[in-house]
């Protein structure tokens, strides 16, 4: 890459990150599907990214949203999300600040094989950081407890599996995430995807929503990644979601 070049990248990403007030993931970045495979062992993972989503009388999102990943033990990962978060609601004021904090560890405890899938689980903490009260946060500790698969089939990946969430709160309620992914390397730097998810509704009242997300990876060096994704609803709420990151693999 040229001088030129980069110096054009990061401008774009800079404007881009700007433009991308964000919610949090709780996935496999890109996607909100996740998989079951851990960062090697003694091995790091960065990411610096915003996602935004939007709905009829509301906007939010993070912005920045910094995540660390480290292989602590063989097929064991442990991850962490500090977040700032944004939120505006028409006709209110916009507010922007820490969000809650998200914990988690990786557990692959099945390999692949010719004929079995990766099998793990990444059990997840929302620490109650954020100020609810601005919508920065959710105000009480929330628990995703799923179960991810992950197969290869020549250049095709492929995973999904799907988890229960602990959501308690004013109107609140336990809610389930199910989803799949598939993608393929298109060249030796970029490799795109697609997922299909689904929730129940989390909030008493309203309706569950199926989304898809279409979005890849483009590797700017062995270490050095660009990962997005952005999607829409199938049915529910009309909601659009968009995420951007820069990631870092040591």
């Amino acid at each position: 890459m040229t001088r030129h070049n980069a110096n054009l990248f990061v401008s774009c990403f800079a404007s881009s990150m700007v433009f991308l007030a964000a919610t949090v993931v709780h996935a496999a970045p890109p996607f909100v599907t996740d998989d079951p495979e851990p960062v090697e062992y003694k091995h790091w993972e960065f990411y610096v990214a915003g996602s935004y989503n939007h709905e009829a009388d509301q906007d939010e999102g993070m912005l920045p949203m910094v995540e660390v990943n480290y292989g602590v033990l063989p097929d064991v990962h442990l991850h962490l999300i500090a977040p700032v978060a944004f939120a505006h609601e028409r006709g209110n004021s916009s507010h922007y600040g820490y969000g809650d904090t998200e914990l988690g560890a990786k557990f692959r405890f099945v390999h692949e094989s010719k004929y079995v899938p990766q099998i793990g689980t990444f059990p997840l903490v929302e620490l109650p950081t954020g100020n609810d009260k601005l919508g920065l946060g959710n105000g009480k500790a929330q628990v995703f407890l799923p179960l991810w698969l992950q197969k290869r089939f020549g250049e095709w990946t492929t995973y999904g599996g799907g988890g229960w969430w602990y959501n308690p709160g004013d109107d609140n309620q336990n809610f389930w995430r199910v989803g799949w992914e598939i993608q393929r390397p298109i060249t030796d730097q970029v490799t795109l995807g697609g997922e299909i998810f689904h929730e129940t509704a989390a909030t008493r009242g309203e309706t569950g929503h199926t989304a898809f997300n279409l979005g890849g990876f483009y590797d700017l060096t062995e270490h050095q990644h660009i990962l997005f994704s952005a999607g829409r609803d199938f049915d529910g709420p009309s909601h659009f979601a968009c995420y951007l990151a820069f990631q870092l693999t040591l």
